[in-house]
């Protein structure tokens, strides 16, 4: 299994990545012209630099599905090469190549000795774990972190350790019995036969399975003629009729492919959408949600923001008592947390009816880059939190957020997460990220977005969209200004805490986590 674009959590399609010294700067998640494609190419990978736009509409909901292209095709037909040709003529993030090979069955003891001989069907339809395929490409599609078996070809086993991939935009799903199962075409969006002469597949397999896979000529061979050859006659051939498009000659038809591409551009135009306009436009006249909490305005909290406020502040004031005031902040968060009744012992014999955290874990997710800023704040008050990061980005031609790039620990889904960014206008970032933790299945009441300062349309589109989404705040401002900057606000947080003012690139200015899961 092959991904190309991104993920986190460790997810297969996200890479951390670092520019090049002489690399020239860039407007952060613009679109790129044909003289400056939206990739980056390192040793091995090619690794998209534009970002994943909204896939849910204003309702938080999931709006748009992957378009998932099925390449079906003879053992060493060219599908794989076909599949990457799409891949760069496509020129779009956020595509994830799925390979069938990764979905074999795990055999018996039985089963194994007859493939150590070469007499293992592996080219029948029964060979493929299609319930295990067609939950997880289902769920692929719809937008959610799925687990990918990863299979060795030497031992016929599946490792302990499983793919984590999330984030398609398009999916391509290739194998010999893509088209074998009648869940997994309905999920195909559209259907390519790759065709090849028999005796260049044959030439093909005996060099990929002698060279990759270990195995030796005669049992190759005999492993052809037994059950490849049958298998593509009986089973594979007769699909071909289902096929949108054939693609003779695999990789090399680059008539063929670029009818393809063309037709995936179409439908990924037709499936754009508007958040954030939605967002802007709507017209918030009911009063504040419940599910939102402001810290108490208490002297100290107004006079923190007097100072952070004030255009005059030093950068050097700015930061302490931004530090400060997220302090505050954490510590009123934590009090929402689900606890339940302890009694201790004091050193002087007695009991204390106290009361302690009923919850299996906590993990911080910051929103990069300002939303990184609290994570020190977090640490001071939680021991051993773990902590996850998202960068979302504005696209400065569309006006809507991007998801670049994407790192959460491991089984989040159990934990209780507080969800950090310093400031929220709009909320469409905000929505993005509780898009993206939904995704991996964290429980919405478990989520709770921290933020310095809120404007009143991001605190009614997130509650919108996400009503069991607890909300916490220092402080809720009223308005936007036409460029959808909160007002009074407190300005750029982060570049007034990072010292950046002006400047329209965060490549230089910190540690970046881009993305090509």
């Amino acid at each position: 299994m092959t991904s190309r674009s991104d993920s986190g959590s460790g997810e297969d399609s996200l890479d951390r990545l670092l520019p090049s010294a002489g690399a020239p700067r860039r407007k952060s998640a613009t679109s790129l012209s044909k003289t400056e494609p939206p990739l980056l190419r390192t040793g091995t990978r090619t690794i998209y630099t534009a970002g994943r736009p909204p896939w849910y509409d204003e309702h938080g909901a999931q709006s748009k599905e992957a378009f998932v292209i099925g390449l079906c095709g003879g053992s060493a037909s060219g599908k794989t090469t076909v599949a990457n040709k799409i891949i760069e003529a496509l020129d779009v993030p956020w595509v994830v190549l799925l390979s069938m090979d990764s979905f074999y069955k795990v055999l018996s003891p039985e089963e194994q000795a007859l493939a150590a001989k070469n007499d293992y069907n592996f080219d029948h339809p029964g060979a493929f774990d299609f319930e295990l395929l067609v939950s997880t490409l289902r769920k692929l599609k719809q937008g959610k972190s799925v687990k990918i078996p990863v299979y060795d070809f030497t031992t016929h086993m599946r490792h302990k350790d499983w793919k984590n991939v999330y984030g398609a935009s398009v999916i391509i799903f290739e194998g010999i019995m893509s088209f074998a199962d009648k869940e997994l075409l309905q999920l195909l969006d559209m259907k390519i036969f790759v065709d090849a002469d028999s005796d260049i597949r044959l030439v093909r397999r005996l060099r990929r399975d002698i060279t990759v896979r270990g195995r030796d000529i005669e049992g190759v061979i005999k492993q052809y003629n037994k059950f490849v050859k049958p298998a593509f006659e009986q089973y594979i051939e007769p699909t071909m009729r289902l096929a949108d498009i054939v693609v003779p000659r695999g990789g090399g038809n680059m008539v063929a492919i670029d009818l393809i591409v063309q037709h995936v551009h179409s439908q990924l135009e037709e499936r754009e959408l508007s958040v954030r306009a939605l967002l802007a436009s709507a017209q918030q006249t009911q009063p504040l949600p419940q599910t939102l909490s402001v810290l108490e305005s208490t002297p100290q909290v107004r006079g923190l923001h007097t100072i952070i406020r004030n255009k005059e502040t030093s950068r050097d004031e700015f930061i302490f008592y931004s530090k400060r005031l997220m302090r505050l902040l954490i510590e009123h968060a934590l009090t929402f947390l689900p606890s339940q009744p302890c009694s201790v012992q004091t050193p002087q014999g007695h009991d204390y009816e106290g009361c302690s955290y009923n919850g299996k874990g906590i993990t911080g997710v910051s929103i990069l880059r300002a939303g990184e800023t609290m994570e020190p704040a977090l640490r001071a008050v939680c021991k051993d939190v773990r902590i996850g990061k998202i960068l979302i980005q504005t696209n400065l031609d569309s006006g809507e957020p991007e998801l670049h790039y994407l790192r959460l620990p491991k089984d989040i889904s159990e934990d209780h997460v507080i969800l950090m960014d310093s400031t929220v206008s709009t909320g469409a970032a905000a929505m993005m990220a509780v898009r993206v933790l939904l995704d991996h299945e964290v429980q919405e009441n478990k989520i709770m977005l921290v933020s310095l300062l809120m404007a009143e349309l991001g605190v009614h589109s997130v509650a919108y969209a996400f009503p069991k989404v607890k909300i916490i705040t220092t402080a809720v401002d009223k308005g936007l200004d036409d460029f959808l900057h909160v007002i009074p606000g407190i300005g750029d947080f982060g570049d007034r805490y990072f010292g950046t003012d002006g400047f329209d690139s965060w490549s230089d200015e910190e540690d970046q986590e881009q993305l090509p899961h």
